[in-house]
């Protein structure tokens, strides 16, 4: 199964994934993609932040970029 790492770009900050996780195709990863960005901002809303404008950008093993999920887009502020 391939391994796919979820980095995050918050502005000018790039936050790389080293663990990764392995899933069974590039769909799911972005559905995890989501799911993992819609908690963010529900934790961050319950803290009072703003939703941010991060994105997770998915990368396989080797290097490839798969998908970018725009955190707000995840929960239909986009």
């Amino acid at each position: 199964m391939p391994k796919y790492f979820f980095h995050i770009r918050r502005n000018d900050v790039f936050e790389e994934d080293l663990e990764g996780i392995d899933l069974a195709s590039p769909e799911q990863a972005r559905e995890e993609a989501v799911a993992a960005a819609r908690e963010i901002v529900a934790e961050a809303i319950r803290r009072g932040d703003p939703a941010d404008g991060a994105t997770f950008e998915i990368m396989t093993d080797e290097g490839s970029l798969v998908a970018t999920v725009p955190f707000r887009s995840a929960v239909g502020l986009e």
